[in-house]
């Protein structure tokens, strides 16, 4: 009997493979089952683990302190700012695996919040009838919190699907689209997503009336940044302009809001609407990104990233 020598060495990989999946469907069974309250705790003895061994962690924190002191006004802890980045992923991978292995999973937190975006998007409606509204998170605390809001309301809103313009890369732990089918993703990093995404927006806002902007809906990456001249923290600023480009042509209003988490339990912040065809629209905004900053600095992903360094105000 002869000896598949070819097959033989395909073993090894196989093996690899079969280990790697079920070490990942035993991470993400252990994940789901974290109650919300050991997430911090978790995430800052991560966090402390890594920093022993991965100068880049310790520099990324050192980073988000520095940032935090220049905050007027602003408050925070230093074990909670360091270890942000490594709490965003694990919440996201908390309601990513219990969404999963459950099938569905109710956050009462959240959804408290969605009923409120909800019940304000309706007297927007009634108050200006037609008019669009982007509903706009300021990403803190986690992407899949801030879908799992967008979802909720969406169903609240009783609509059969709701656009998503987001720059967060899709299917980071599984396939994002089977656990929530009714969201719409207008744009990410991958290249075949780009093209007629103006046609696709305008044809969302014709449908629902109401759109979930994570991101600026145009030239976020590979193309230059088109900005707009704005004050924050008493010094000169730039912010992205495509949402009050788009915005103005829509007629649109912007909603703001944002998440924070403290203790086990999030929290929503509503910020007021915001006219996207007044020429104060860009300082609104940043007043708005301003006071979230201040109120929520230990905890947001903005502190310390890269866009808040990016521009020359004067350019």
């Amino acid at each position: 009997m002869s000896i598949d020598f070819t097959r033989l060495a395909l073993w090894p990989a196989l093996l690899r493979n079969f280990v790697s999946h079920r070490l990942f469907q035993l991470k993400g069974a252990l994940i789901a089952l974290l109650p919300l309250a050991a997430v911090a705790p978790v995430a800052a003895t991560a966090w402390h683990i890594r920093a022993l061994f991965d100068s880049s962690a310790r520099w990324r924190a050192a980073e988000r302190r520095e940032f935090a002191r220049g905050v007027g006004g602003a408050s925070f802890d230093r074990g909670s700012i360091a270890t942000a980045g490594v709490r965003e992923r694990l919440i996201d991978q908390r309601i990513y695996y219990g969404r999963l292995l459950r099938g569905s999973e109710a956050w009462p937190d959240l959804q408290a919040v969605a009923a409120e975006l909800a019940a304000q998007i309706r007297r927007l409606q009634a108050a200006s009838p037609g008019r669009p509204i982007f509903v706009s998170p300021f990403h803190y605390v986690s992407q899949y919190a801030n879908i799992y809001v967008i979802d909720e309301m969406r169903e609240l809103l009783g609509l059969a699907s709701i656009a998503v313009v987001s720059g967060v890369p899709r299917d980071m732990y599984g396939q994002d689209h089977a656990q929530i089918p009714g969201i719409q993703v207008l744009y990410t990093y991958d290249e075949d997503n780009r093209s007629g995404l103006g046609l696709r927006l305008a044809r969302a806002l014709k449908r629902s009336g109401v759109l979930f902007a994570d991101v600026p809906p145009f030239a976020l990456h590979r193309f230059p940044m088109e900005t707009v001249g704005v004050s924050m923290f008493g010094r000169a600023a730039r912010i992205h302009n495509g949402v009050f480009r788009v915005g103005a042509q829509f007629e649109a209003l912007l909603l703001p809001f944002y998440l924070a988490f403290e203790k086990g339990r999030f929290r929503g912040v509503l910020l007021p609407s915001i006219a996207l065809t007044q020429p104060s629209a860009p300082q609104q905004l940043s007043e708005y990104i301003e006071k979230a900053l201040i109120d929520n600095c230990q905890h947001s992903l903005v502190v310390g990233h890269p866009s808040m360094y990016a521009f020359a105000a004067s350019k």
